[in-house]
């Protein structure tokens, strides 16, 4: 078991390409350096081409650890030299190797192929008996429609739903909630 109060592993979900939060480079580059500074361990998952630089550069220049479970589409640019990647092709065995080192996902605004992969993420782990909270960052309201969902569908179908996913609307919010989440779980 992860030593999560201390130094969780925080699986991170975002992008910045295509329609969506013009702020996304600059909520990725806050929270990948807040959590760094937290001693979070951040781990990506980048498929399709997409890899969010600047959140992985935020952690590193904040001194943390940043890693990527990636599809055979990523190649790391220069500036990411020496971040650890590990290339997995098939998509069910990417999204069980993250189930498997996670402590919490965290759904950063980012588009919907981001909102896309971190919900696979989560159901799967869920599948394979790995459950793991879930905190979304509503910066700008871009979670507002899952949080409606969450209250109208959720509460009502899934008991404790609110141990299981919650919404955030700061940095720092997410970082609270997903440790007094984390440490909830642990203690069983």
């Amino acid at each position: 078991m992860h030593q999560a109060h201390a130094h969780p592993t925080l699986t991170i979900f975002a992008s910045d390409k295509g329609p969506g939060d013009a702020e996304r480079s600059s909520i990725m580059s806050q929270a990948g350096s807040y959590l760094a500074r937290r001693g979070a361990r951040v781990l990506c998952l980048a498929e399709r081409g997409t890899l969010p630089i600047p959140l992985i550069t935020a952690v590193r220049a904040a001194g943390g650890d940043a890693a990527v479970v990636a599809d055979a589409s990523i190649v790391l640019p220069p500036a990411l030299a020496g971040v650890p990647i590990e290339v997995i092709s098939d998509r069910d065995q990417r999204l069980a190797r993250i189930g498997g080192q996670t402590d919490a996902y965290i759904g950063l605004p980012g588009s919907l192929a981001s909102a896309s992969s971190l919900f696979a993420a989560w159901t799967a782990a869920r599948q394979a008996g790995q459950a793991r909270p879930v905190v979304l960052l509503n910066k700008n309201r871009a979670f507002e429609m899952m949080r409606g969902y969450a209250a109208d569908v959720l509460s009502h179908g899934l008991k404790g739903y609110d141990r299981v996913i919650q919404f955030a609307d700061s940095v720092e919010d997410v970082w609270i909630r997903a440790s007094r989440m984390i440490e909830e779980r642990e203690r069983g």
